[in-house]
């Protein structure tokens, strides 16, 4: 390493010795979660196998949690005293600030109203639209145009892809609480290699949709539904350079949206029975890990959890394990939708085409169906100030 600036040594051949992690250098987000890891046992508390970033202490009805980002930290529980002990002892461990009831996490805007919490990232949206000329062009209904087909090497290179890359990734951020642009991110995230001119268009036309609604986000819901469900949907060879399909779920808790996602296959899928099929994988997956950090947020009993399909072929392969000429293509992996259906952890549900919430992460839709698909989603506005 060279002497920092402003440092003289007598011997060149010195070197520095590190006594204490600073920022910026690689090892010290690793040496302050072990750091923060180490206080928090010494109190009691254990870190989820299932999440990283949570912890968590449960004594008798006492119950408290505790969510990390970096050194940012969320605390909540059933137990007042403890969680301003805890405070306590954090501030003379590490020097904390204590900001109150939580408003803003993150970019993150949270709400409180009668019926829930609205998580929303209104402030980050308008700073989007300013940093791109944006804050004064003419919303737009849908985040793509249906009618237009991107494709990699079509149209005119870029001759400067940063303000491409930047603008997708900070849409990319946008995801945690719009799952409304979730299909449309994963698409213009294909191309950040070599983006072209439709490519930067499209972005751009997705900057006019949030134009239209800037507070749009969550609607978590303080109802005692506990309920699981979960809508599974792909979109067969919609890749044009590729032929591979979209996959997209959403998993709802209550009327609440709780995980969402809108992910290109790996492989390319013979069947459009095979494409649905290998949804169901994707979100079976999802409820798996979901199962088990419910547990750990003391949860419990919120099975089956309720699956719904649009593919009749889809959902006889999990249930029919004879159903050799459709079947013997997929890989054995993929079958263990069948092994959670006879363990009980999820059931399936054949739904129409029309009622797949799903649907919004698969592919552009058209404004008036892709208003009516966030309707059913509980996605709220901020109300006015």
């Amino acid at each position: 390493m060279d002497i920092p600036p402003g440092l003289t040594v007598p011997n060149t051949g010195m070197v520095c010795k590190l006594n204490k992690s600073l920022y910026g250098l690689k090892q010290a987000s690793r040496q302050w979660y072990e750091k923060l890891t180490e206080a928090l046992n010494t109190r009691g508390y254990t870190h989820s196998l299932h999440d990283y970033s949570l912890f968590y202490r449960k004594r008798g009805t006492s119950i408290v949690f505790l969510g990390v980002y970096v050194d940012d930290i969320l605390l909540t529980g059933t137990d007042i005293d403890e969680i301003t002990e805890l405070k306590k002892f954090l501030h003379h461990q590490f020097k904390i600030k204590d900001l109150g009831r939580l408003h803003y996490f993150l970019e993150l805007e949270i709400l409180y109203k009668d019926d829930g919490i609205l998580i929303s990232q209104r402030k980050f949206v308008l700073d989007l639209l300013k940093e791109f000329s944006c804050d004064h062009s003419t919303p737009l209904s849908s985040p793509l145009d249906p009618n237009v087909k991107l494709r990699a090497n079509e149209g005119k290179a870029l001759n400067d892809p940063t303000q491409y890359r930047k603008l997708v990734g900070k849409l990319n951020f946008l995801t945690n609480t719009r799952l409304d642009l979730a299909y449309s991110v994963q698409l213009l995230s294909q191309y950040m290699q070599d983006p072209r001119e439709p490519h930067l268009r499209a972005a751009f036309h997705m900057l006019r949709y949030l134009k239209k609604d800037p507070t749009l986000g969550v609607f978590m819901s303080s109802s005692a539904d506990f309920r699981v469900s979960a809508y599974c949907d792909s979109d067969w060879a919609a890749c044009p350079d590729s032929r591979k399909s979209v996959t997209g779920y959403i998993v709802l808790l209550g009327d609440s949206p709780i995980s969402w996602k809108s992910k290109k296959q790996e492989t390319i899928s013979l069947s459009s029975a095979e494409v649905k099929y290998r949804s169901l994988r994707k979100v079976v997956g999802e409820l798996v890990w979901l199962q088990r950090l419910f547990e750990e947020l003391t949860l419990l009993s919120l099975g089956p959890f309720h699956v719904h399909c649009d593919s009749q072929a889809a959902i006889h392969i999990a249930k029919n394990p004879v159903f050799h000429e459709r079947t013997k293509h997929i890989e054995v992996d993929y079958h263990f939708v069948r092994t959670k259906l006879q363990e009980g952890l999820i059931t399936l549900h054949h739904i129409g085409t029309t009622a797949q919430l799903a649907d919004i992460l698969t592919k552009a839709l058209t404004g008036i169906k892709h208003c009516t698909l966030l309707d059913k989603l509980a996605m709220s506005i901020l109300p006015p100030t």
